[in-house]
């Protein structure tokens, strides 16, 4: 009895955490996998010294095919646009984005890309490119783990090198704007 009560009691909990998040950032985790994905292990990341993948995925604000190839780059994996977090974390990225050295910054999303182009606009968040991956693969490509008892995308920076090396890898879900200064600390 004790245990069926501790059970309902954490089922509870996660349903009231879980209603909570939806409310406040407006979207919600996505839970398929498609079979189609080409991916690492559900729980190993891309570390520090594997090669970045190679991927495709559509400019989430003209919708034009974009190709990245391993390269200098930083790639950050945001929840949702138009959320507190994410757009703070978007505008430091813009408002630094010299200072990153011809690494190419490029933001992925897969929840409310619908509301990028608008988002964009009214936050004045400029010179990164944005790409909307809408079935999680590349996310899922990169390994990028979910947080919060896995209700939420995570929120992951990547760091490569000229060769598309991994030099950094930041998970941090809570503190949005601290991945900008993380990542310029690695190039």
């Amino acid at each position: 009895v004790r245990i069926t009560r501790i059970l309902v009691r954490t089922h509870c909990i996660r349903a009231m955490i879980s209603s909570l998040l939806v409310c406040a950032l407006g979207f919600t985790a996505r839970t398929s996998v498609p079979s189609s994905v080409a991916s690492r292990s559900a729980v190993q990341m891309l570390k520090v010294g594997e090669k970045m993948p190679a991927f495709t995925l559509p400019n989430a604000v003209t919708g034009k095919p974009v190709k990245i190839s391993p390269s200098k780059s930083v790639i950050f994996f945001f929840p949702a646009a138009d959320t507190p977090g994410c757009t703070k974390e978007a505008i430091a990225f813009s408002e630094q984005l010299r200072e990153f050295k011809g690494a190419k910054v490029y933001g992925i999303t897969g929840g409310n890309t619908d509301k990028v182009t608008s988002w964009v606009e009214s936050n004045n968040i400029k010179g990164i490119t944005l790409l909307a991956d809408d079935g999680d693969e590349v996310r899922k490509l990169f390994a990028v783990p979910k947080a919060a008892f896995g209700l939420l995308p995570g929120r992951v920076t990547y760091v490569t090198d000229r060769t598309g090396t991994c030099v950094e890898v930041y998970d941090n879900l809570f503190d949005a704007e601290s991945h900008v200064g993380k990542a310029l600390a690695a190039i």
